[in-house]
């Protein structure tokens, strides 16, 4: 058998046009599939990314006509100590979510996505600080903003603390940079007290976006945030239970998922149509070598594994390239701000390596049918 695959592989290599075009299209649809798979679910975790960020809670509740993180509607703050009432609730806090424009001196008018954090715990805030303090928020007219953010509003410059800036006609001082999980929507996200950003905010009769709480330790989230529903009347979800709320609301309401889908299959569909026409070609025109042999004795066993050996080393070589490729890409993209969280997930790795395998299966189908019929006096004619 060493012998076999030796003769099958110099059979493979022997004809360099043909192999380098096996590898292209092994290459070329392992690259599309994991590129645009992982560029997916980077950019549907993007549409949960306030609620992630958020890690000292694990409820979140809400009026109960809200569907996702992006649809808001303000609640009276009364609902709050309703809440902190229920039992196996250890502490909740206000959380505001709004929408403001920051006028920058000597930078770029921006729309920003306005977080209030609770004022006296600072819960409702990513974990991770680039430059400054999350304490410093509880200076008067304080603000953090989000490294994007910065990025946007005053390009190619570097940090300075206490600029100030407008938002919405009042002045307010960037105290510190966060580094905030990337949102659906290319806004800078800025953060401040809840109390502050109620008066950044226009004014309405109800102004609390969402409660933040952590169920009591020993209680389960899911049964606690049964127990607030029963009591207040509210909406209350765990917080892995809203991230998939408001990610299942873009699966469901936008073209996202079936214009990626395309993409995909697409891919699949060109990787298995190159690589089946080239293989079988390549059988084709070895025919009287495997013709050859079985002229000398070896069976269609061994002849079947040749050809599943060609397919396979055809299948490695294309899918590492094609890995190797999509990994390059996310590497040398991950410094850029505006493709921040696009990595190439493990999960997709495995399921193109699956691809793959069938597009090397189908690929190779009609050819092992043709070698299996083979008569060996096909070496012997003319």
């Amino acid at each position: 058998m060493p012998l076999m695959g030796e003769i099958a592989l110099k059979m493979l290599w022997g004809d360099r046009a043909k192999y380098l075009a096996l590898v292209f299209a092994v290459t070329f649809a392992t690259m599309l599939m994991s590129q645009q798979v992982s560029i997916f679910i980077g950019l549907m975790a993007r549409t949960a990314s306030h609620v992630s960020d958020v890690r000292e809670a694990n409820l979140w509740i809400m009026d109960p006509q809200v569907r996702y993180i992006d649809e808001v509607k303000p609640m009276p703050d009364k609902q709050l100590f309703r809440v902190r009432g229920v039992q196996g609730v250890e502490w909740a806090v206000p959380w505001f979510k709004g929408l403001a424009v920051v006028r920058a001196p000597g930078g770029i008018m921006q729309q920003v996505i306005l977080l209030g954090v609770d004022d006296a715990s600072l819960v409702g805030r990513p974990p991770r600080m680039i430059h400054g303090r999350w304490e410093d928020l509880k200076q008067p007219d304080a603000m953090i903003m989000d490294r994007a953010g910065w990025e946007y509003t005053w390009p190619g410059e570097p940090f300075v603390p206490g600029r100030v800036v407008e938002v919405n006609d009042r002045r307010v001082a960037i105290v510190g940079l966060a580094e905030a999980s990337p949102p659906f929507v290319t806004f800078p996200v800025v953060y401040s007290r809840y109390s502050q950003a109620l008066k950044l905010s226009p004014t309405e009769r109800n102004a609390m976006s969402f409660i933040l709480a952590r169920s009591a330790p020993g209680d389960d989230p899911k049964s606690v945030a049964h127990r607030i529903e029963t009591a207040t009347g509210l909406q209350a979800l765990t917080s892995r239970e809203f991230e998939w709320r408001s990610v299942s609301h873009y699966l469901q309401r936008t073209g996202i998922p079936v214009n990626f889908g395309i993409t995909v299959v697409l891919g699949f569909i060109v990787g298995a149509a190159v690589a089946g026409q080239t293989f079988y070609i390549f059988v084709l025109e070895n025919l009287r070598q495997f013709g050859a042999l079985k002229a000398i004795g070896v069976g269609n066993t061994q002849i079947l594994s040749m050809v599943l050996l060609q397919a396979a080393v055809v299948a490695f070589i294309g899918f590492s390239l094609g890995i190797g490729g999509s990994a390059i890409f996310f590497e040398s993209t991950n410094d850029l701000t505006h493709l921040r969280g696009f990595r190439l997930h493990g999960e997709v790795i495995a399921a193109t390596a699956a691809a793959v395998f069938v597009i090397m299966v189908i690929a190779s189908f009609a050819s092992i049918r043709k070698v299996m019929v083979l008569e060996p006096a096909i070496v012997f004619r003319g």
